[in-house]
């Protein structure tokens, strides 16, 4: 059975963060795999996150906290890594960030950790200091204890299906991915794409390098023309022409809610399919249309979800 997950994003103004709570209450109601909270640059949404991800907390849902290195300090990075860690965060998805505004890939902007793979090596280092280890009963043996290695977290990658737009060539995504994998890495989220055969063509690819983790695809229902054109800006990729036609020639929003739905949950079958083993769906923190998607994905029945107005 294939499983769903969702990423939202910290809300920024009291307005948001009220329509955010009635959105996470949709989103678990389904019960994903986790839902994750972006974190921004520099550590700029740091509280807003971590609140996000203490509610989440308090539902049956796994929350999994996004982190970015850019112009961290160790000292900095290991601070917040153990905040989240105490806070009972155990799911992380590592990112080294995009420079900050003015600034060039030649500029200095790293900090002490200069990429993604040396991001996971401190979460995976921070824990084992943290809980080197447990104690765990033996069964038969009522109040014995055996010593076993301390909790392991999950540590989720980017990956990028068409390229990551600063990359030479494939081969130095690869090496990039692997290079995450051996840090310690044990999951991989892509970037948005919009055609299957993008993502499957990618895993084949990574397979065939050596990269054993999983990899999730990551997509989004794009509901309008200017929401495409302002995601491909964001992320740097190659407009789909074939669904930005569609949106633009569709009469009314409705008719675009529709089509959107339809090419995403279309790409949603192709994936599975193909042999994708769930789907990673960003929200834009709206439940309506990654819920619409997933039903007609038939991954949701109605009864797993019930709209509130």
């Amino acid at each position: 059975m294939s499983t769903f997950s969702f990423e939202m994003y910290p809300p920024r103004s009291t307005a948001a963060a009220l329509a955010m709570g009635k959105t996470i209450d949709q989103l678990v109601e389904t019960g994903p795999e986790f839902i994750s909270v972006t974190y921004g640059a520099s550590g700029s949404t740091r509280d807003a996150s971590l609140d996000v991800l203490r509610h989440l907390m308090s539902t049956t849902v796994a929350p999994m906290a996004h982190l970015t290195c850019i112009g961290w300090t160790y000292q900095d990075a290991t601070a917040v890594i153990r905040e989240f860690l105490d806070a009972g965060i155990t799911n992380f998805l590592a990112i080294r960030g995009d420079p900050p505004e003015g600034q060039s890939e030649g500029d200095d902007f790293l900090g002490d950790l200069k990429s993604a793979g040396e991001l996971v090596q401190l979460i995976q280092m921070v824990q084992s200091e943290r809980e080197p280890f447990a104690q765990l009963d033996v069964p038969g043996f009522p109040g014995s204890k055996r010593i076993a290695r301390g909790a392991k977290v999950t540590i989720g990658v980017a990956a990028f299906p068409n390229g990551h737009p600063r990359s030479r060539s494939v081969q130095q995504d690869l090496d990039t991915l692997l290079a995450k994998q051996a840090a310690g890495a044990n999951l991989a989220i892509t970037q948005l794409f919009f055609h299957a055969d993008e993502y499957l063509r990618f895993v084949d690819v990574a397979r065939a390098a050596g990269v054993t983790m999983r990899i999730l695809p990551g997509i989004m229902p794009v509901v309008s023309p200017a929401r495409l054109k302002r995601m491909i800006e964001l992320i740097d990729e190659t407009m789909p022409t074939d669904l930005l036609a569609r949106l633009v020639t569709a009469e009314t929003p409705e008719r675009q809610y529709a089509v959107g739905i339809e090419h995403t949950a279309r790409l949603g079958e192709e994936l599975i399919a193909g042999g994708a083993t769930g789907l990673h769906l960003y929200t834009y923190n709206q439940h309506k249309a990654v819920l619409d998607v997933l039903r007609a994905v038939g991954i949701l029945t109605t009864n797993q979800t019930r709209e509130h107005v």
